[in-house]
Parts: C-alpha cells; structure tokens; sequence
C-alpha cells in the first residue's frame, strides 16, 4: 500500500469514528431531551391533578357550608332520609380526599381518585338540592299552616269577643230585667206609738213601732202575695228583734216584723207593726224595708228626747 492510499485510508477511519461520535452524540442528547420532556409532562400532570383537587375539595367545602345553613330546618321533614344519605355521601368525598393525600407517586391512581372525586360530588350536589327544595315546600307548607292557625286563632278570639259581649249583655239585660221587677216604694217612715195607739214622744211610754211605706205600681213585678219584712237597728246597732227571718242571697237573715199583703201591680200602702219586747233609748234608729229578696229602701228616725 502506497502512501496515498494510507492516507485515503486513515481519512476514511477518522470520518467513521466521527460519524459514529456524532450518532452517539444525537442519540443522547435525543434521550435527554425526551427525558426532559417526560418530567415537565410529569410536572404538569401533577399540578393539573392538585389544581382539580384543590377545586373539588373547594366545591365539598361550599356544600357541607350550605347543609350546615339549613341544618336547624330539619324539623321540617318528615323522616331524616336524605340527612342519612347527604351523610353517606359526604363520608365518600372525605375518604377520598384523605386517599388523595396518602397517594404520592402514581398521577394514575390519582386520576382515578379524582374521577371517583367529581362523581361523588356530584351526588353530593343532587341529594343536598333535593334537600333545600324540599325543606323550602315544607317550611311554606308550615307557613300556610301557621296562617290558617293564626286565622283559625283571630276567629276564635272574635267568637270569644263576641260571646263575652253577649254573656255581659245578657247579664246587664237580666239585671235590668231583675230591676224591673223590683218593687219601689216612697214615704218610708216610722212612728211611735203608746199603749192607746197614738203618737208617743217619750221613749220609756213607746208600746208600738209602726213602719209604714207605699208600694208603687209595677206591671212588670209578678202579682200576688207578697211578704214585706222590716228591720229597725237601735243606736246601740243592735236589732230588734221579732223572731223572724227572710232568704237573701243564699242566707237566712234575721228580720224585726213582717207582713204578707197581696200585690196586684198597683199602688198599695202597707204599715207592719212591732211591739216592743225591751227598753228602748232614745237616739237614731234605722229602719230597712225587704221584699223578694231584693232591699227596697234605708232610712234613719229619731226616736225620744
């Protein structure tokens, strides 16, 4: 081999290992370069994976925000059903958070768990809008029945009004009807007599007493007979006494003389007598006239010197 053809030789060596050189030179930097492409993709993937779980987790918190709002207007439902399956639910997200928090290597698992994630969430959002809308019918509902019962509770306070005013009315109507039948009478007065049957001013010689009145006419007062007593009270304030007794108000009261007469509706004078039974003093002497159960008049007389 001649010199030249050394050369050509050693030339075509020289560019066989460059060549070879610069495959090798390529093929790293072509694996380098996908390597650095795989770990900013592995990047991205787990920042896209934080940033949907940083979003769903948010979503969680604004649902159980919104259950704990309504939470006091459970009283409204007739069976706690859908508290029982909003919690059900509520139990999944969180253990699926917490998976997503132990899950530190595969973006893979975590996809999964992500995926997993948005469907439970998504029954979250259905069971607690099921929820609101029926706490929302039941609590108008409530509301229309708390109106008819505030209705219902106005016309019984009418009603009770109403029966009030009649009962005073009926009442003030049976006294005054009570009224009407009361007999009146005038020029009460009370006259001392001797044992002659005259006008007697010294009290030691008083034999009788004699109260006498007129009774108007009633057409209201029923007819017929009528029993008068009469009570004399001396100044000492005891009465005198002539062992007899009326009905008045549900007692037996002491009377000092008494008279039946017929009462026909028409003006009548009555007198009823006592004699005396004890020694009288001089002084003011009250007399009260009685007559179905009803006082009919009060006067003061001054007996004596």
């Amino acid at each position: 081999m001649n010199k030249q053809q050394k050369v050509i030789l050693y030339t075509a060596i020289g560019v066989a290992v460059a060549l070879v050189a610069l495959v090798g030179v390529l093929i790293y930097s072509n694996n380098s370069r996908t390597a650095s492409l795989n770990e900013a993709e592995a990047r991205a993937d787990s920042l896209a994976l934080a940033n949907d779980r940083l979003v769903l987790t948010n979503e969680f918190n604004e649902l159980n925000a919104s259950f704990s709002m309504y939470e006091d207007q459970q009283m409204y439902l007739t069976n706690d059903s859908l508290v029982q399956q909003y919690n059900q639910a509520r139990m999944k997200v969180e253990g699926l958070l917490q998976e997503l928090d132990k899950e530190k290597k595969s973006n893979a698992a975590n996809r999964a768990r992500i995926k997993a994630l948005e469907s439970e969430i998504a029954t979250l959002k259905g069971i607690l809008k099921h929820y609101l809308e029926e706490i929302d019918r039941l609590s108008k509902e409530n509301e229309g029945l708390r109106k008819d019962l505030q209705e219902v509770r106005s016309r019984n306070e009418q009603l009770t009004s109403a029966v009030t005013v009649a009962t005073k009315s009926n009442e003030e109507l049976t006294q005054t009807v009570k009224q009407a039948k009361k007999l009146n009478i005038t020029g009460l007065h009370l006259s001392a007599l001797n044992k002659k049957g005259k006008a007697e001013k010294k009290v030691g010689k008083i034999q009788q007493l004699a109260v006498g009145f007129t009774v108007s006419p009633n057409t209201t007062a029923a007819a017929g007979m009528k029993d008068f007593y009469v009570r004399i009270v001396t100044p000492e304030g005891s009465l005198l006494s002539g062992n007899v007794t009326f009905p008045m108000d549900g007692a037996n009261v002491p009377a000092t003389a008494h008279r039946q007469v017929e009462y026909a509706n028409d003006e009548i004078s009555v007198t009823i007598y006592w004699d005396v039974n004890t020694t009288l003093t001089a002084g003011d002497y009250t007399v009260e006239v009685f007559c179905d159960g009803y006082r009919l008049a009060s006067r003061h007389f001054q007996l004596g010197k």
